[in-house]
């Protein structure tokens, strides 16, 4: 009978296990109660690996992690009893499948949107960009119990309510980037019925996430600009037409979704496409086209808007939501 490998001396509990699933990498780290290791954060290309457990397997490998506390992970896809899809991946991952790589039965999949809403409440201010101060005190300051709301501009376009209860937090799932595009004005009224031939529906992802921008400038300019390119040249001040239509449909979506939740404790952008706009957002019109509700424009200055620049954020929100589920 082989024997069981034995912890070193003095005893030290069992780390968590997290990871943060993307289309191209897997980032996977160990954490303590709820925070990720300094040093234990490793990414791993997903090309030519047969899914989620190989990697995991490796990893525990290489960092001679006899047991885990936990397994928590965050998945770009819809997570539904227990098994996650990847939209960009011909992955399946199942509870099962982490039960046996960590050897425990606590065990978690979250989209990756959820692990970003469970992150907030441990995000530093430095890792906060400020776009709108609304009302609250500092940056990610909020009222005790006051609804956040993180959004994700990259890949896709999506957004999660974060209520704080009694007993936790709560990030509920949604795939609210696939309602209709709020718009305003002929120009966006032709926008919107462009997209609708084109895809059935006239939707926010459509022209919010990193394929839209790129089909905004082709709308406006009839050029095609990869979407890198087309950030840099925003970002010098060319392509301003396609950047100020941007911002002012993030700012109309934005506004609609702040009616629907209320988030008083603040709207936090995450997602490469947020990121990259994020400092031209405000100055090519967004901070105005949020503001343009009517009677209600007075409400839309209580929110507060910010960035997200933690490139592990969902680490963290996984780790959080598994220390969470252990009190």
């Amino acid at each position: 009978m082989p024997e069981r490998p034995l912890k070193p001396w003095p005893f030290t509990p069992a780390p968590q296990l997290v990871a943060d699933i993307g289309g191209t990498n897997t980032r996977v780290a160990l954490a303590d109660a709820g925070v990720p290791r300094a040093g234990s954060i490793r990414k791993s290309p997903n090309a030519g690996r047969e899914g989620l457990a190989a990697i995991l397997r490796q990893y525990l490998r290489e960092t001679a992690t006899i047991e885990t506390a936990g397994v928590c992970v965050a998945v770009a896809g819809p997570v539904r009893d227990g098994v996650a899809r990847m939209t960009n991946l011909d992955w399946e991952i199942t509870a099962a499948d982490l039960a046996e790589v960590g050897g425990t039965q606590k065990v978690a999949i979250l989209n990756d949107l959820q692990a970003q809403g469970h992150a907030l409440a441990s995000l530093e201010a430095r890792h906060l960009r400020c776009l709108m101060p609304g009302r609250a005190a500092a940056p990610g300051a909020r009222e005790p119990g006051a609804v956040q709301l993180v959004v994700g501009a990259g890949t896709g376009f999506n957004a999660a309510p974060v209520h704080h209860l009694p007993t936790g937090s709560h990030v509920a799932a949604s795939e609210c980037g696939h309602i209709h595009l709020p718009r305003h004005g002929e120009d966006e009224e032709a926008l919107a019925r462009h997209l609708a031939e084109r895809h059935g529906i006239a939707s926010i992802e459509e022209v919010l996430c990193g394929r839209g921008l790129v089909a905004l400038h082709h709308w406006v300019s009839g050029q095609d600009l990869a979407g890198d390119a087309l950030a840099a040249a925003i970002a010098r001040g060319e392509a301003q037409e396609t950047g100020s239509l941007y911002a002012r449909l993030m700012g109309r979506a934005l506004a609609t979704l702040a009616l629907v939740h209320l988030p008083f404790g603040g709207i936090f952008l995450i997602g490469s496409v947020a990121r990259a706009m994020a400092p031209h957002l405000v100055g090519l019109g967004m901070g105005a086209a949020f503001l343009q509700m009517g009677r209600f424009s007075a409400l839309m200055e209580e929110f507060p808007i910010h960035v997200v620049e933690d490139d592990y954020a969902a680490l963290l929100g996984c780790a959080a939501y598994l220390t969470a589920q252990s009190r």
